[in-house]
């Protein structure tokens, strides 16, 4: 069941970016960007596709991921200002966030300082609940967006260059695998699959 929801995501992710484009990618970043698990993983390598065919600029996908990240996180940073730590233990679950997630951006925040938003756009799960962090200390808004913006730049269009890559390699690679689009939904299966079990397993202990 869970695997056919994920499959069903992934498809629709594929979709939006197909018929609106980089609007498509923007959305579903901000999306991805406020603490809800739809995984980068799938949608920049998929952009990265659609450069490879021609349809779409690597420097306009990576400022298209870029802007949807920033567009997401800053509500995520506003809930962590005015709603605090509290607030996100409190309804994080509902986005798959758990207390160990909080945890671990507070614990990266105090030791790294304010440069840890850069860093952490560039790292899987991090990358997605960092702003409350970021909220709950009132982090300067101007340093936050630029750190945000450039961390997410690199890492939306490393994700957007494999992809790219990737397709650039596909008749060598098409006798191991049927078509490139069901390798990008079993790579953001395993990631998401990941996730929620990770979550639930937190959950536990």
């Amino acid at each position: 069941m869970l695997e056919k929801i994920i499959t069903l995501i992934a498809a629709w992710i594929m979709s939006v970016i197909s018929t609106m484009g980089y609007g498509g990618i923007v959305l579903l970043m901000a999306i991805e960007s406020a603490c809800i698990p739809l995984p980068s993983e799938i949608i920049m390598p998929f952009a990265g596709f659609l450069i490879f065919k021609g349809e779409m600029s690597l420097w306009l996908v990576a400022l298209a991921g870029a802007t949807g990240c920033v567009l997401g996180s800053i509500p995520a940073y506003y809930v962590g200002m005015f709603g605090g730590r509290p607030l996100a233990e409190k309804y994080g679950k509902y986005i798959l966030l758990s207390k160990k997630d909080l945890d671990l951006a507070d614990h990266l925040f105090d030791k790294h300082g304010e440069i840890i938003i850069f860093i952490a756009r560039m790292l899987p799960a991090v990358r997605t609940f960092i702003a409350f962090p970021a909220g709950v200390v009132r982090m300067n808004m101007t340093k936050f967006i630029l750190y945000t913006f450039a961390g997410s730049f690199i890492w939306c269009g490393l994700l957007a260059y494999a992809g790219m890559k990737f397709g650039e390699n596909w008749g060598s690679l098409k006798v191991y695998f049927h078509e490139f689009h069901y390798v990008i939904l079993a790579a953001g299966l395993l990631f998401m699959v990941w996730y929620v079990w990770r979550h639930f397993k937190q959950a536990k202990d």
